[in-house]
């Protein structure tokens, strides 16, 4: 807590007239292009990974970057709402699901963790169970990772396809308005991967790959 408010003081002191510009904008509203849903861990910090100011992301973080699955009966509301939000009001044209190493909610689901005085949590993670059955039944996209690490990106495709499975997701994305973007990062290396359908992997986001990247959203 001492660290945090020392931060703001240092933020106070340090902040810039072109940063105090930016913030006036931004009182007037958000005009966010993307939908960041990422892990609540406290290592991962997308906006410093991708140096991204602040109004650049609508970010939604949660316990193991999880999405329910689409309902019409309108549960677990509060992930459903920020993605009805970053869709109807903000109007956002990508959205990215960005899972992590170590990931200490796939930990708990590898481990079988008992869960019995946090059963909010365990009644959460239900929706990472697939993701753990999908790898347990055969199916790892990088062999050479942990287990706990091959069900974490295994994860991010399964979150991938959760989302999608919104009817104005899914109707967005095959008019080409909308397009859903699976990443992945590597705590120790600092390193970001992007999953690439072509291929089947998670490939590292260098030079080379931004520009093909880029090319593609053209």
């Amino acid at each position: 807590m001492e660290k945090l408010i020392r931060g703001i003081v240092d933020f106070r002191k340090n902040l810039t007239e072109e940063s105090r510009e930016l913030f006036a904008k931004l009182a007037l509203g958000q005009k966010p292009d993307t939908l960041f849903i990422a892990c609540s861990d406290s290592r991962v910090v997308p906006n410093l990974f991708a140096s991204t100011n602040p109004g650049d992301l609508f970010v939604l973080r949660n316990i193991g970057n999880l999405i329910p699955p689409y309902s019409a009966t309108y549960e677990d509301t509060s992930a459903s709402a920020c993605i009805e939000f970053a869709i109807f009001t903000l109007k956002v044209q990508d959205i990215v699901v960005c899972g992590h190493s170590e990931c200490g909610a796939i930990r708990a689901l590898a481990e079988g963790m008992d869960l019995s005085d946090s059963p909010h949590l365990k009644t959460w993670l239900k929706y990472g169970e697939e993701s753990l059955t999908i790898v347990r039944n055969g199916f790892v996209i990088n062999p050479a990772l942990t287990e706990q690490n091959q069900i974490s990106q295994v994860n991010v495709l399964q979150q991938m396809a959760n989302i999608s499975s919104y009817p104005f997701i899914h109707d967005r994305i095959q008019k080409k308005k909308l397009r859903v973007h699976g990443w992945w990062f590597d705590i120790a290396h600092a390193d970001v991967y992007c999953y690439e359908p072509t291929v089947g992997e998670f490939v590292m986001i260098d030079e080379k790959e931004a520009k093909l990247i880029l090319e593609r959203l053209k």
